[in-house]
C-alpha cells in the first residue's frame, strides 16, 4: 500500500512539474511575441486609394524594411488622413506616408520629425480636374478658365487631401473662385478612387484628383472614357513624403534615421522584388527630401485654414 501511494505521489509530482514546464514555456512564447510587438517599427500611411491596394503594397513594404533593418516592421492601416496624422503625433506610428499638407501637419506636433524620402514624382506633382463628358464642360487653358466651374456641382477628395483638396483649392482662390461658387455645397470623396467614380457617374459634374492615381487607373482599363476626361492640369507642386519620428532612435540607436532613408532609398527597379513595390507606388525610385521642400505647402495649409 505504502508503495502505491508512493508511486502515486511520485506520478503526481512528475505531471505538475511538466505543467510547471509548458506554462513556463507559454508565458516565454507571450513574453517573446509582447517584446517583438513592443520593438516593431511600425508603419502608416494616408489612405488615399482603395484598402485593399494599401494593403497588398505595405505588406511588401514592411516585409523590405523588417528584411534590410533587422528589425520587425509592422503596416498599421487607419481610417482617414486625421487619424494617421493623430496615430503619429501620440508615437502610435513611427514612419507615414503622408501627403505634403498632413506631412507639414504632422511634424509642426513632433518635434524633431523629419521628411526623408519621397518618390522621383513628387518634387513636381500635379492635380487634374475632371469632368463628366455631359457637364457642358470644356477643355481649360489658362487657371482663369477655372471660373467655369461656378454654378457647377463639384467634389474634392478627402479634406485634408494636398493634391485633392489643398492646391485645387488654392488655384481655385488664385482664379478668383470661392467655394460658394459652385452649385450646392462642394463634396469630400474621401480618396482619388471615388472622385472619379462619382465624376464618372454624374453625381458630380466636376472634381479634382491627385494625377498619378488617375493615370494609373487608365492604364489598369479602371475608367469609363466615354463619361469623365481630364480638363486641367495644375502647375507643379511637392506632395507625398516619408516622415519619420525621432524616437526610433532611442528604440534602435543613433544612426537608425539614416540606415532607414538608406532602405528606402535603395529600392531598385532591377530587382524584381523591388519593381514589384515601387510599381505599386507609382514610382521609378525614392530620392532623399527634406522639411523645408513643403514651406509653400505650408503657407498655402494656412491661407486656406487647415494649419494653424
Amino acid at each position: 500500500m505504502k508503495k502505491l501511494h508512493r508511486r502515486l505521489f511520485l506520478l503526481s509530482a512528475v505531471f505538475s512539474l511538466g505543467m510547471a514546464s509548458l506554462t513556463a514555456c507559454g508565458n516565454s512564447a507571450e513574453t517573446t511575441d509582447a517584446v517583438d510587438s513592443a520593438s516593431a517599427l511600425t508603419v502608416g500611411a494616408i489612405p488615399d486609394q482603395d484598402p485593399e491596394q494599401l494593403q497588398r503594397l505595405y505588406g511588401l513594404l514592411s516585409d523590405y524594411l523588417s528584411t534590410e533593418l533587422g528589425v520587425p516592421v509592422n503596416y498599421v492601416p487607419v481610417t482617414d488622413y486625421a487619424a494617421a496624422v493623430t496615430a503619429f503625433k501620440v508615437g502610435d506610428l513611427d514612419l507615414v506616408w503622408f501627403g505634403g499638407l498632413t506631412g507639414v501637419q504632422a511634424r509642426l506636433q513632433v518635434e524633431g520629425a523629419q521628411a526623408i524620402a519621397q518618390r522621383d514624382i513628387d518634387e513636381q506633382f500635379h492635380t487634374v480636374f475632371i469632368a463628366n463628358s455631359e457637364s457642358g464642360l470644356t477643355q481649360l487653358t489658362d487657371i482663369d478658365d477655372l471660373t467655369q466651374l461656378k454654378e457647377r456641382t463639384f467634389t474634392f477628395g478627402s479634406e485634408s487631401s494636398t493634391s485633392g483638396r489643398l492646391m485645387p483649392q488654392h488655384f481655385l482662390q488664385q482664379a478668383g473662385m470661392a467655394l460658394d461658387d459652385f452649385k450646392g455645397e462642394v463634396g469630400f470623396s474621401g480618396n482619388h478612387d471615388t472622385t472619379i467614380k462619382l465624376v464618372e457617374a454624374g453625381t458630380y459634374q466636376a472634381g479634382a484628383l491627385n494625377e498619378q492615381v488617375w493615370e494609373k487607373r487608365l492604364a489598369e482599363g479602371a475608367v469609363d472614357q466615354d463619361s469623365v476626361e481630364v480638363i486641367w492640369r495644375t502647375p507643379a507642386y511637392y506632395d507625398y513624403h516619408w516622415v519619420v519620428n525621432p524616437v526610433i532612435e532611442e528604440r534602435y540607436g543613433e544612426g537608425f534615421v539614416t540606415q532607414l532613408q538608406t532602405a528606402l532609398l535603395n529600392l531598385d527597379a532591377a530587382v524584381p522584388e523591388h519593381q514589384e513595390i515601387l510599381d505599386l507606388f507609382g514610382a521609378e525610385t525614392f530620392i532623399p527630401t527634406e522639411n523645408s521642400n513643403y514651406a509653400e505647402i505650408e503657407a498655402v495649409g494656412r491661407e486656406i485654414g487647415k494649419i494653424q
